[in-house]
């Protein structure tokens, strides 16, 4: 796979996530009303140091035994079942989806302290990097060590877009996106792991059958 591909594909997949409705979305409205538009990229640096960890630990050989066929088969396959599952999810909720911007300013952590706490807490965070996060730093380990940190910096680059224009669109007191454009943001995001999913499944089971 090419960097410029692992670049693209790892913001798209990065993004599917984020824009979805979850914890550190409720946070970061609420640190917004708090503290401004800075809390998003504040709240987005938290969430990513708990991210820097996983990558840190390919990179520091852990890589090595992932790669292995078997393990590798495993990986790829589980982060495939994850990737359809979610994009079932997306597509079964569209008609109802909202993106509601609305909440109540309260005392609260540090952004960054609770960017990182908020991940922590949510299992869907431990599940995503054991699966998708995992079987996608395994295909894009095989470029090498670059490839790994052009999958991380793009997979950060699209919380970082996401929870900045959540950010900016509370601190001006208005939804810059539309119930219908969301609704067709979170559509395409969820066609793109779609394909992505299957994309994983053929990766796992053509190492499987391979065994190289």
């Amino acid at each position: 796979m090419s960097l410029l591909l692992i670049a693209g594909s790892s913001f798209v997949l990065g993004f599917s996530g984020a824009c979805m409705p979850g914890p550190l979305l409720t946070v970061t409205i609420d640190e917004t009303l708090r503290r401004g538009p800075w809390a998003g990229p504040l709240l987005v640096l938290g969430h990513g140091l708990l991210e820097v960890i996983v990558v840190l630990l390919v990179l520091a050989g852990l890589g090595d035994w992932i790669n292995q066929p078997a393990v590798f088969s495993v990986i790829a396959l589980a982060g495939c079942i994850m990737l359809l599952w979610m994009a079932y999810g997306m597509l079964r909720s569209l008609p109802q989806l909202r993106l509601d911007l609305s909440g109540e300013a309260r005392a609260g952590l540090h952004p960054v302290l609770a960017g990182a706490l908020v991940s922590l807490a949510n299992p869907y965070f431990t599940v995503w990097w054991a699966t998708i996060g995992l079987g996608y730093l395994v295909v894009a380990a095989e470029a090498g060590t670059i490839g790994v940190i052009v999958f991380f910096i793009f997979h950060l680059l699209s919380d970082l877009v996401w929870y900045a224009f959540i950010s900016g669109s509370v601190s001006l007191g208005r939804n810059f996106l539309t119930v219908r454009a969301y609704r067709g943001l979170v559509g395409f995001c969820a066609v793109f792991l779609l394909g992505f999913g299957l994309y994983f499944g053929w990766l796992g089971y053509s190492r499987f059958m391979t065994g190289v």
